[in-house]
């Protein structure tokens, strides 16, 4: 599966985003889909999760401002960024597999990621 992410730009902190995730095949095919973001110089982290079955989880520093969903007719998984921070400046990646591989970011590769810059 082919994943391609997308939307990043600069904001304001306060200010809003929405990245997409464009999937090559049907979502209902993948147990589960991740946001990620990963800053220079540090590891990669996981920022949300949803799971074919809805199934949601948000890791602390993103919870009740970003909100992870998706078009199942667009096959596309999107992560909604609200109140932005300046330490949310990072590249966003997506990725899908297994639950436990999405969790534990446990993929062989990873495609291009889309920058979000949270600047006054």
């Amino acid at each position: 599966v082919q994943l391609q992410a997308s939307g990043g730009g600069l904001v304001q902190p306060g200010g809003s985003l929405r990245l997409s995730c464009a999937v090559s095949e049907s979502i209902f095919s993948i147990s589960a889909v991740g946001w990620y973001r990963q800053v220079p110089g540090k590891q990669r982290e996981l920022v949300a999760t949803i799971t074919g079955a809805g199934s949601i989880h948000y890791v602390d520093s993103v919870t009740g401002r970003f909100t992870i969903s998706r078009d199942n007719a667009k096959n596309t998984v999107y992560l909604t960024m609200n109140n932005l921070k300046p330490e949310d400046t990072a590249v966003y990646y997506c990725n899908a597999g297994p639950p436990s591989a999405v969790l534990t970011l446990t993929f062989d590769s990873w495609g291009q990621g889309t920058l979000v810059t949270v600047s006054s």
